[in-house]
This record gives C-alpha cells, structure tokens and sequence, in this order.
C-alpha cells in the first residue's frame, strides 16, 4: 500500500511517521508514505504556488500548474498502468465525511494519492480534471488538509496485520463490525480502587469474576447504553440490518433506550 502526499510542509509529517505504534506501519513499508513538495514543481526564484482570486476576496488560491506538475511526477514515479492509477483524494470540508467502513476499504486497498490544499483552497480547474474524490473529516474547516491525510493514514495503518500488538485490539474499537457498528464499552485497568478526586471508586466486580460469559454479556449492555445515550443513529442502523439481538432489545428497552 502507497500513499503519496502533496503537501506544502512536508515537515509536519515527519514526527507523525516516526513515533506512536502505527510508525511499525510505516517503517515496514507496509504503508508505504512518500512526500512531495509543489514548490519543487514551481517556476522562478521563488517557487511560487498560490496567488490572488479572481473576481477578488481574502485570502490566496493554490495555483494549477505545479500541483498538476506535482502529480505527473508522481504518476511517473508510481508508473502504474492507467487502468489501475491510484485515485487522487483531496481533503476538503465539502468531500464525503471519513468513517470507518471508509478506512476499511482504503485499508484493503493499493492506497492513493493525498491533496493537502492550504490557504483559501485549490484553483477548482485542478480539482475538476485532476481529483478523483474529496473527503472531510467533519463540518468544520482547518487549515490544511495535512491533519486529514495523517488520521487517514493513522486510521489505516493500525488495521494492517501485525501493527497493533494483539491482533484483536481493532476488533472491539467503535464502529468496528465486530460490535455491529456501535461504541466501544468503558475499560479499566490497576488498581482495583482509585482514590479519585470524588473519592475512592472500585472497578465493576463483573470484571473481576472471570466469568467470560458474564463479562462478555456486561460490555455488551455498556456499549448498547453508551451508543443509545451518545449516538441513537447507530442503534437504528444496528436494528435496521438485523444486528440486534432480542437480548440486546430487551435490555435497552428495559434502560428506557428504546
């Protein structure tokens, strides 16, 4: 898996591939991350990338030609056949909204080629010939898409085989399958009783019974509670696609949830 990405700090990169557990990721080349710089594609001494908008407004506009340059010499490094060309993703607060099922696809994928737009945005004639998809990470702006390119990236390298230290660990995040699309449930670790600052609190004894039925059915009804309380949306699609057990109906009608 390859992602290449366009950014105009390259740097800002640097300490996110190097540290956290998913760098084993991008040291392995398991994703493999390559950087480049539209500066580098730019004309005269100054490698100028962005100017003024036509028609007037704030700000300045990324310019066409050393993106489009950009990405030839990265089509040309790649050399993929046309037919199977990495698709080019801009990060934009207008693109489809990233979630999970999303990061799982592109985790199977051969990866793609990362836009990180800055300034007031890109000249929309380099989007409209060049960019394949746009994807947001929400309704807000920031001022880069390289936030965006990196929780992709981060999302995707911690789904590869052997990054995580169990290889059970992304089973029970939110929205993972394996609990049916809803949040994950509370954890707790050492000690038994923390002296907090409302004083002590004790970890539920279900957890230190080891009864793994017991266990198992407790994290259960905490995440169906916490997905009720926090996110309704995913309970109706957990009970539209038939994901829901009775069990799991009963208990939240019996919480007033349902």
């Amino acid at each position: 898996m390859r992602f290449d990405v366009i950014t105009l700090f390259p740097e800002l990169f640097e300490p996110f591939l190097k540290h956290g557990i998913t760098r084993r990721a991008f040291e392995s080349r398991q994703v493999d991350v390559r950087l480049w710089n539209p500066r580098d594609h730019a004309d005269g001494n100054y490698r100028r990338v962005d100017d003024r908008p036509f028609g007037g407004g704030p700000g300045m506009v990324m310019m066409a030609e050393p993106l489009w340059r950009c990405l030839q010499a990265i089509r040309s490094d790649r050399a993929e056949p046309e037919q199977a060309r990495g698709p080019v993703i801009l990060f934009s607060p207008i693109g489809e909204r990233l979630d999970h099922a999303a990061v799982e696809r592109w985790a199977d994928s051969p990866g793609a080629i990362l836009v990180c737009g800055r300034y007031e945005g890109i000249d929309q004639r380099f989007i409209d010939t060049c960019v394949d998809r746009q994807i947001s990470l929400g309704d807000f702006v920031l001022s880069g898409g390289e936030l965006p390119a990196m929780a992709l990236m981060d999302a995707v390298a911690r789904l590869q085989p052997g990054v995580l230290g169990d290889e059970g660990s992304h089973q029970q995040d939110s929205f993972n399958s394996a609990l049916d699309g809803l949040l994950d449930s509370p954890h707790h670790t050492r000690p038994e009783v923390w002296e907090g600052p409302k004083g002590p609190l004790g970890v539920p004894e279900v957890l230190l019974g080891g009864n793994h039925a017991h266990i198992a059915r407790y994290r259960r009804e905490r995440s169906l509670q916490l997905t009720a309380r926090l996110r309704p949306d995913l309970i109706d699609v957990a009970r539209q696609s038939g994901r829901l057990s009775r069990a799991d109906e009963s208990f939240l009608r019996s919480e007033g949830l349902l």
